[in-house]
């Protein structure tokens, strides 16, 4: 079912974010510590900063999965309604 607003209510893949976040956390802080050990400070930042990034996208995820069916609604639920703020539809 289509509604004209797919942009605004579209829904991410959850859990397939969720593995790959966790996936370059657990890379980006293998980088970074053995960047760090060979002595290589930029490759050891730069891979500090992928597992920031990753780090919080974690949290996201973790947090939107946690929420349940409005981060996560099955297939058999329709998209929600934007919020249009007071303003209405355009």
């Amino acid at each position: 079912m289509r509604t004209g607003s797919e942009p605004a209510t579209a829904r991410s893949a959850l859990r397939l974010r969720f593995w790959l976040s966790l996936w370059g956390a657990l890379w980006g802080a293998f980088g970074t510590a053995a960047f760090s050990l060979v002595g290589r400070p930029g490759w050891a930042a730069a891979c500090g900063v992928l597992f920031a990034v990753a780090a919080v996208d974690l949290i996201v995820v973790s947090r939107h999965l946690r929420q349940g069916p409005h981060w996560q609604p099955g297939r058999d639920i329709p998209p929600y309604e934007p919020d249009h703020r007071g303003r209405g539809r355009r």
